[in-house]
């Protein structure tokens, strides 16, 4: 519960609540009710908690499901990568706004075509971050019909050396399966080229086939994810 995560926060800062509650910009009483659960932490203060007690921004609010929803800016996918700690991004300017992991992912599959260097950070994402809100994730995706694309996305986190996320990817794995479509995709490269469909067709993995993608993308080119 998010209560707890600021309960544990604030006691390895060593910090009295009142000192919490002025990181938060709230008074202690207002502090103590959300750290023992009497209060919902808001998505303002979530933003805040993520910012000034280092907690992870899984905690930060999902959207409704909307079938509707738009992919997110690659600019902004970025900054969003960089402030997850992205090694291949590090160096880029960090959001002003950060957003929950599961957003991020969900706002990258529906863009017809994407920054290679972009696609190539999300299984990262999943496998940093393998306790985000995978229902949530997940039945956006389908929405969208992006649920092949987050299916090999997950195959391929689960190669990267982070065994704690093995268990939260493996299930998300095979509630993907339930619902994987049979018509042909891409990775985020709807601009490929019948020819290059066709080469890729007859070259990716068997995973990549599984799945339904034209990709080539492997674990051994995700070099910022080991």
């Amino acid at each position: 519960m998010l209560s707890e995560k600021l309960r544990t926060a604030r006691l390895f800062g060593g910090w009295t609540q009142a000192e919490a509650a002025l990181r938060l910009g709230v008074s202690q009483p207002y502090y103590s009710q959300l750290e023992s659960g009497f209060r919902p932490v808001s998505g303002a203060l979530a933003e805040t908690a993520v910012r000034t007690f280092q907690l992870s921004p899984v905690i930060l609010p999902v959207p409704a499901l909307d079938p509707r929803l738009a992919a997110l800016d690659p600019g902004e996918l970025t900054g969003q990568l960089a402030g997850f700690g992205y090694p291949g991004f590090m160096h880029m300017k960090k959001p002003s706004k950060p957003l929950n992991p599961a957003v991020v992912v969900a706002g990258a599959l529906l863009h017809p075509d994407l920054d290679t260097r972009l696609v190539e950070a999300l299984p990262w994402v999943l496998s940093a971050f393998y306790d985000l809100d995978w229902e949530w994730l997940s039945a956006q995706c389908r929405l969208g019909n992006q649920q092949n694309r987050l299916g090999y996305l997950v195959s391929l986190a689960r190669r990267l050396p982070r065994r704690e996320a093995d268990g939260a990817l493996a299930i998300a794995l095979s509630e993907l399966e339930r619902s994987r479509l049979a018509a042909e995709g891409t990775l985020c490269r709807e601009s490929m080229s019948v020819a290059e469909r066709t080469w890729v067709r007859k070259h990716r993995l068997t995973e990549a086939q599984h799945w339904n993608l034209l990709t080539t993308l492997t674990v051994d080119q995700l070099t910022h994810a080991a």
